[in-house]
């Protein structure tokens, strides 16, 4: 696998090295002036990898329960290895796309996500696991919408708060028609149901608003606004409500077999991992008794095998790559880049904020919402999004290392 992120890794580089501007680096160059961030690569390489193995390892066993019976001890493995060359072929392409045209399709790109929500909604169309519809068959992947909207609306949301920058301190200019938006998708997702993306949707629009410069006190009233809805939501559908309870007490007797069941295998699974782990291959927790291991908990499987330093390496690399994200945002907006840069920090807002959710869910920090960890849970849908996502990040980075060389915008 590393020889085969190698190889496209050294024909980006090659293609780097012939746009105007690109000079070769003298030995005295600051990290800021080479071409693109190869710690960002490494970093987002490493994730992947790992998480390729730690997937094998969270499903290896799972063909022995009857519902996985026809399948290999390998099917989740070569399902993610084929998503994860997808993805890469798809980061490799989306990085050559200048991120004016992002700007420039980010409408329609929003206008599509709200079809794949709608189409996704029709029986027969749509396929339904456990109760929600929320893919759609596409033959050797089954596409998730949501994810999609998640990089729609990153690119919708910087691109509105830049044609209505002159109305951002405006209720009615300058909120209500993104709240509308949001509300819309807010509404298709909880027709699936999808309570988890339409939380990360929000922050994510919520986030670049107000980095786009939304009234502050506006801005405090809409997030006890969006705060009162999730809590509405929750307190009209009693499922979710156990859920809460369950997160409170998961080693109840009485919730313990039921909604607690998840929490407290995933706490078991981190306290038999202790500060190095039982080994890799070693998880009990995975052998049927943490359910989606391979998907939601994963990080307590790295947690029972790898131990605690295993996971604060993990918790690492996504606190590096959000900052790295806003890093880029702010250099790109202090060149007058002001979509690229909200884009950028955009994109640090949904990485961030929903590997927080998910590890917050592993280790009991908050209620059990079914949000995988970004680049590394199994998913086809979800790492070919990510990786479009960083090779945008790594666009915006390029364009403006371009800028601060002298190159023309």
């Amino acid at each position: 696998m590393m020889s085969m992120l190698r190889e496209p890794m050294i024909q980006v580089r090659q293609w780097l090295a012939k746009q105007p501007g690109n000079k070769p680096a003298s030995a005295h160059s600051t990290r800021s002036m080479e071409p693109i961030d190869t710690t960002i690569i490494w970093v987002v390489a490493g994730l992947l990898l790992f998480g390729m193995v730690m997937v094998y390892s969270a499903s290896v066993a799972l063909p022995d329960a009857p519902r996985f019976a026809n399948y290999s001890p390998t099917h989740f493995l070569m399902r993610h290895a084929f998503a994860l060359c997808v993805g890469t072929t798809a980061g490799l392409m989306m990085f050559a796309v200048p991120v004016r045209n992002w700007q420039r399709w980010a409408p329609v790109l929003f206008l599509v996500g709200l079809v794949l929500l709608v189409i996704v909604l029709i029986p027969g169309i749509g396929k339904t696991v456990y109760g929600a519809r929320r893919w759609l068959p596409m033959g050797v992947l089954n596409l998730q919408p949501s994810e999609l909207m998640k990089l729609f609306v990153v690119l919708y949301a910087a691109d509105y708060t830049v044609r209505k920058q002159d109305f951002m301190q405006n209720l009615t200019k300058g909120f209500m028609p993104m709240g509308s938006a949001v509300f819309v998708v807010g509404v298709l997702l909880m027709l699936e149901p999808d309570l988890g993306a339409l939380i990360v949707i929000a922050a994510i629009a919520m986030g670049v608003l107000f980095l786009g410069g939304i009234n502050g006190k506006l801005f405090i009233v809409l997030v006890l606004l969006g705060l009162l809805s999730i809590a509405t939501i929750i307190l009209l559908n009693p499922w979710r409500l156990e859920r809460i309870f369950a997160y409170l007490d998961p080693f109840d007797p009485k919730i313990s077999q039921e909604k607690g069941y998840q929490l407290s295998h995933s706490l078991m699974a981190f306290g038999r991992g202790e500060w190095f782990g039982v080994g890799l291959g070693g998880s009990v927790e995975k052998l049927h008794y943490l359910p989606e291991a391979h998907t939601d908990f994963l990080l307590a499987v790295v947690g029972e095998e790898l131990g605690l330093i295993a996971v604060l390496a993990v918790i690492f690399a996504f606190y590096f790559l959000t900052k790295r994200a806003f890093e880029i945002g702010r250099q790109a907006i202090a060149l007058e880049r002001t979509f690229a840069g909200l884009a950028a920090k955009g994109i640090g807002i949904w990485i961030g904020f929903q590997a927080f959710i998910n590890m917050g869910v592993n280790v009991g920090l908050l209620p059990t919402k079914g949000l995988t960890l970004p680049l590394m849970s199994y998913g086809g849908s979800g790492i070919l999004i990510n990786c479009i996502a960083i090779a945008i990040l790594l666009r915006i980075d390029f364009e403006s290392r371009q800028l601060m060389r002298g190159a023309r915008r």
